[in-house]
């Protein structure tokens, strides 16, 4: 079921219709192309003499997750706007909605190539420094790029849930530049069979910290991703070594990239790389980390999950986020709906929603006194105070049932 907002029906409310966001999804080309707006402001402060003003641009990337998205959604708020049923096929056969995706991926690549350049180069006088970056400006490069990676995942989540063998496969270019191309089968074939119980490593359980899931998350999806495709390669009498083996084609395509560009650039480059990749898919597990929270689909007579539903995801209708996001926020009707595409998704009743967007919740992570005063009573809430429903790490099972018994008040 569809929430209540802009819900009209019917041919003539279907002929009125207009997606209010359509030319805004262009706003998803800020982070691939942030680093290239960002030089003229760094050449100015040179010249101006302001050196170490200088080096605030390449933080770029920090500074719009943490600061700027945030307070745009806290100014503009949620959307508000769902698509009638009458327009939904139109809409999802509009093809400028996926061309808004596939060009994402040269920008970033030629943000990615420039900040290689950026990061070694011995001479940037044409930018106003006296020979290098600094560190400091250095740092601030990686974690860009790396923002523009954690982004690029989520274009690569939009193309890799379609049947188009073009978007799977642009799906794979888009993460190798965060070493994680193993998500194009995880995500597809293991989480979204297990999302929202104890056996999915990218569903957070209630107690659990960030820091304690990042690790597991990181790892368990590693190890799925690989145990899927060696299940599928064997069904064939095929080797899990196979070169049609999706995780190694993946991390193939990783491994080619940056040893082209190690060589080009040199050795130098390696920490950038490290930087980068690193904060990049930790930006998918955060993200990871707060869609699931807490939430658990029960088991049936049979000892069978129930089927996922609208209340197994945690949704924010903010409208900023989604647009960098591509709907990813609507995470509810993405899990019923994993095909659909995101300009069709849709804000859904029975969803527990966050008291923010994403871009808000993801500094929040981090701190786990502070997520858990947000976060934990919103799952008590969520289930009416059963906790015998919530999906709790084990470590606190015991105190947590201790303190609240099998239901809450």
């Amino acid at each position: 079921m569809t929430s209540n907002v802009d819900t009209e029906t019917g041919p003539v409310a279907a002929e009125q219709w207009r997606d209010k966001k359509r030319y805004l999804w262009l706003m998803g080309l800020i982070a691939p192309t942030a680093l290239f707006v960002m030089l003229p402001i760094v050449w100015g402060l040179n010249q101006l003499d302001w050196h170490v003003a200088a080096q605030v641009p390449f933080w770029i990337g920090p500074i719009l997750l943490y600061l700027l998205l945030p307070a745009l959604d806290l100014r503009f708020g949620p959307d508000g706007q769902n698509p009638p049923d009458e327009v939904m096929e139109r809409l999802e056969n509009d093809k400028y909605y996926r061309y808004c995706t596939y060009v994402y991926i040269p920008f970033q690549y030629a943000s990615v190539i420039f900040a290689a350049y950026l990061f070694t180069a011995s001479d940037l006088s044409w930018l106003g420094f006296d020979g290098g970056l600094s560190w400091a400006a250095k740092i601030g490069l990686a974690l860009s790029v790396g923002t523009l990676g954690g982004i690029g995942i989520n274009t690569a989540h939009e193309l890799g849930h379609k049947k188009d063998s073009l978007e799977r496969w642009l799906s794979k270019v888009t993460l190798a530049q965060t070493f994680y191309g193993h998500f194009y089968i995880e995500h597809n074939r293991g989480h979204h069979v297990r999302v929202a119980t104890p056996e999915d490593p990218a569903s957070a359980r209630f107690g659990e910290t960030f820091w304690e899931f990042l690790p597991r998350s990181v790892w368990g999806s590693l190890r799925s991703s690989w145990e899927l495709e060696a299940k599928r390669l064997r069904r064939l009498d095929k080797s899990p070594w196979h070169w049609s083996n999706d995780v190694l084609n993946a991390w193939a395509m990783s491994i080619v990239f940056w040893g082209v560009l190690i060589a080009v650039f040199g050795p130098a480059l390696i920490p950038f790389v490290i930087i980068q990749a690193v904060f990049g898919f930790s930006l998918l597990e955060t993200v990871n980390y707060l869609e699931h929270y807490g939430l658990l689909r029960q088991k049936n007579d049979k000892g069978r999950y129930e089927r996922c539903t609208p209340e197994h995801s945690w949704n924010s209708d903010h409208i900023v986020t989604n647009l960098f996001l591509y709907h990813l926020q609507r995470h509810s009707d993405h899990h019923a709906n994993p095909t659909r595409r995101y300009q069709t998704l849709r804000s859904m009743d029975g969803a527990p929603n966050l008291p923010s967007g994403y871009a808000s919740m993801i500094a929040l992570t981090y701190f786990p006194p502070l997520w858990r005063k947000v976060m934990d009573h919103r799952v008590l809430e969520h289930y009416k105070g059963d906790i015998t429903r919530v999906n709790i790490h084990p470590r606190v099972r015991d105190k947590v049932v201790a303190r609240y018994g099998t239901a809450v008040a």
